[in-house]
């Protein structure tokens, strides 16, 4: 499936999610509830996937987690926040680039339209 196949599916998925569980909650419920949904729709899914950091050569010991990686394509960052703020793009767009991916899905579920919440931001 090519990156915009998949994103239009992970779109779809989203607006279920949202237009079931509605605004308002914690990241992590929708982040259960989407992981849920893309398994049911037949995709791989894994959740809070460790960030290799790599500096100089050497591998570092701190650790960071993207929240979904779907069919080890596609990262999908989750938030639940008033508005979106450029540090969450920049925190995907650096996620992007440590894992070596093309493409991000950057979502915030605490919004009155989850269509105009839904960020691709590519590599």
């Amino acid at each position: 499936m090519t990156d915009n196949e998949l994103t239009y599916e992970v779109r779809g998925a989203i607006y279920d999610v949202y237009k079931t569980l509605g605004p308002g909650l914690l990241e992590s419920v929708y982040e259960e509830a989407l992981s849920f949904e893309l398994q049911k729709r037949g995709f791989r899914v894994e959740r809070q996937v460790e960030v290799p950091i790599m500096y100089q050569g050497n591998r570092l010991k701190t650790l960071l987690r993207l929240d979904m990686l779907v069919e080890n394509q596609i990262i999908v960052e989750l938030k639940s926040v008033e508005e979106l703020q450029k540090v969450h793009y920049k925190q995907l767009l650096t996620y992007l680039r440590l894992m070596d991916k093309q493409v991000g899905l950057l979502v915030n579920f605490n919004c009155d339209n989850i269509l105009s919440n839904i960020k691709r931001v590519i590599n």
